[in-house]
């Protein structure tokens, strides 16, 4: 036989060994702690905002027809909120609110698109962005409809049309949904996706388009939504407002559209696939009489009611057997107040036997090792962490950093074989500056306690940080062992539930979206395992005390 004949044969054998060669088992939390990886910066995509030309942003109905139609859960699986925005904003120095009685709020749903039989209705609103500014522009939004349906069937496919049907073309085109599993152990939600600091820009798409393939049942979107507030309000933009803006305007601006492009752009992912908010730091938008979360808390649905929160920023809901806690970084969070409250006696419900996955979600992280925002949750970290630890938080997701990071099992600092697994997913597709890995770069990080705390009562946490590492000490020298895994990429998160005690994790950049036969494939991936005999016993007992 030939030499070059051979070469060929002993390629094709090697080719035939890799087609069939069997994927690597992803990493478990059962192995212990990982050890520290950061990857090198790569492609941060285009992170430019999608113009107000771009017909994907542009209103596509005419008269009182919805737009803006999106799904919300409620706080189980037996019920669902459905909302949309009917008419047009308006933008000017003296704007006159639409009436929110004009148009009636009513879904049709069912089981085939041709037997819509069930009817529900709900309530309607308007909402304002005022300035008592000469020169600057104020809003008033579309009417803003919400409506819960009630008495639907877990783990069910509906058909619905939302909209007045007693006002020709005034309806929706027929859409889809489908309900979460029953409450239970071993029912659980196919993939739920997680993305936080999404925004509007060409990485948006990129990431909306990669997260779509991967055909989430759910998705948590863990805060700073569309970035209205890097503009003024005559719609120019910037990619820092207090670097290009802070010293020529009177107040914080926004313009206030962007929120209707976000929602026009993202309506074929929202009215089929239920998405659950929590509020970031670009929601506080401030405005006339120091009005503040306007936008945020008028557009979205929130299961608030439901889990016996009187606040939208903090909420709780079942899908299955996982229980989720949706917490507020920008409210109240001291043990004396009325989130720490509420938190506290959810969490006593709990049941894990029935749900024995227990995941909160909050925009700002409190284990991050990036320059950017580096331990700005502390204060909340100071006065949460141990309840959370001592009913068993399983996972915690976050945004606001703008990069991926994933720690070990942590708690106050410390490896912890029982403490949740931190998950910051701030790369979604944001307009503003990426956060750089600190291995890379020199300098000193910000010490947050040296700034007064608005949530604490204006109260600095200073002593609260002689509990952990030196503040900055891991900022710049190196990585340290509670972060396992930090990438500075855009992208989003897809958790697989399996099954009590094992769920599937997995990250996907958005550069691997147009790869060959990468759509599928995850730059971190690993098995978050429970240990309920081992830890729900020891982290008890802190409730002891």
């Amino acid at each position: 036989m030939r030499r070059g004949s051979l070469s060929l044969l002993l390629l094709a054998a090697v080719a035939a060994v890799a087609a069939t060669a069997v994927p690597a088992e992803p990493a478990s939390t059962l192995s212990g702690p990982s050890r520290p990886v950061t990857v090198a910066i790569g492609d941060r995509g285009h992170a430019v905002d999608l113009p107000d030309t771009d017909p994907r942003v542009q209103r596509r109905v005419t008269g009182w027809a919805p737009e803006q139609i999106a799904v919300a859960l409620s706080a189980s699986p037996t019920s669902a909120w459905v909302s949309w925005i009917t008419g047009d904003y308006q933008m000017g120095g003296a704007v006159e609110p639409l009436d929110p009685g004009a148009v009636g709020s009513v879904v049709r749903y069912g089981l085939a698109a041709d037997a819509l039989d069930h009817e529900a209705t709900g309530e309607s609103l308007v909402y304002s962005q005022l300035y008592p500014f000469e020169g600057l522009q104020n809003y008033t939004s579309g009417i803003i409809h919400h409506v819960r349906l009630q008495g639907l069937e877990p783990g069910t496919r509906y058909l619905y049309r939302c909209g007045d049907p007693a006002i020709p073309d005034a309806m929706s085109d027929v859409h889809a949904f489908r309900t979460m599993p029953a409450v239970g152990p071993g029912s659980y939600p196919g993939r739920i996706a997680v993305v936080g600091d999404l925004g509007l820009t060409y990485n948006t798409t990129s990431t909306v388009d990669h997260l779509v393939r991967n055909r989430p049942d759910l998705v948590l979107l863990l805060g700073d939504v569309c970035y209205a507030n890097l503009y003024l309000t005559n719609g120019t933009g910037a990619d820092c407002y207090s670097c290009a803006f802070a010293k020529s305007t009177p107040i914080h601006e926004t313009y206030q559209p962007r929120w209707d492009y976000w929602g026009r752009y993202m309506e074929p992912v929202t009215s089929s696939i239920p998405m659950m908010v929590v509020e970031g730091n670009h929601e506080i938008e401030q405005q006339i009489h120091n009005r503040t979360f306007a936008a945020y808390s008028s557009r979205f649905a929130f299961p608030s009611e439901e889990s016996g929160s009187s606040s939208p920023f903090y909420y709780s809901f079942d899908a299955g057997g996982i229980h989720f806690v949706m917490l507020a970084s920008y409210a109240d969070y001291s043990r004396s107040g009325a989130q720490y409250k509420w938190l506290e006696a959810d969490l006593e419900k709990v049941d894990r036997s029935v749900t024995p996955w227990l995941i909160a979600g909050w925009h700002a992280p409190w284990y991050t090792t990036y320059k950017a925002h580096y331990r700005e949750a502390e204060c909340m970290r100071v006065e949460m962490e141990e309840l959370l630890y001592a009913y068993g938080v399983d996972v915690v997701f976050t945004g606001h950093v703008h990069a991926y990071e994933r720690s070990n099992r942590v708690f106050n600092y410390t490896l912890d074989a029982c403490g949740p697994v931190h998950i910051s997913v701030g790369d979604g597709g944001n307009r503003e500056k990426m956060a750089t890995a600190h291995a890379d770069e020199a300098g000193h990080c910000p010490d947050p306690a040296s700034t007064p705390d608005p949530f604490m009562g204006g109260r600095l946490c200073a002593a609260n940080f002689t509990s952990g590492p030196a503040a900055g000490r891991f900022c710049w020298d190196r990585q340290p062992e509670y972060s396992a895994y930090r990438e500075s990429s855009f992208g989003h998160g897809v958790l697989e539930v399996r099954n009590d005690t094992h769920a599937l994790w997995r990250w996907h950049r958005n550069q691997d979206l147009h790869a060959a036969a990468a759509a599928n494939v995850a730059a971190d991936e690993v098995y978050i395992v429970r240990e309920p005999d081992k830890c729900l016993a020891k982290t008890a007992r802190l409730l002891a005390y």
